[in-house]
């Protein structure tokens, strides 16, 4: 899946949009609930040495967030880096460059999302 087909899945599945919030980095995008405004993913293009390949070039990553307890086995598969410039313990980036398969783009953007979702109060019971 690359940037493009990612921000059109989104599109699709939740019927969010995203949005362009940093003049300074003119492609990275959030996307968040309409309710709590939280963000669940944040699509960029960050140069490869800063996720510790070889190279300067830019590469297309979306930042997701997800269980902590699958951080550290997601980090070994390709494709799947520490989070670029959010919480480590938290968050992964994920590269849009075919690298990971697309249904595991999937599954991970449906675990953020839902993190990132309101969460249901419980009422009171009454006396």
């Amino acid at each position: 899946m690359n940037r493009e087909q990612f921000i059109q899945y989104i599109s699709d599945e939740y019927g969010v949009n995203e949005e362009y919030l940093f003049a300074k980095h003119p492609l990275f995008c959030v996307f968040r609930h309409s309710n709590n405004r939280k963000w669940f993913a944040v699509v960029m293009d960050v140069p490869k040495n800063k996720l510790g390949l070889e190279g300067a070039d830019a590469l297309d990553v979306v930042n997701l967030k997800c269980d902590p307890i699958l951080i550290g086995s997601l980090r070994k598969e390709p494709g799947i880096f520490p989070a670029y410039h959010m919480s480590k313990a938290n968050w992964v980036s994920v590269a849009l460059d075919g690298s990971v398969p697309d249904e595991q783009i999937k599954m991970l953007l449906d675990m953020s999302y839902d993190a990132t979702a309101p969460k249901m109060k419980r009422k009171a019971k009454q006396s």
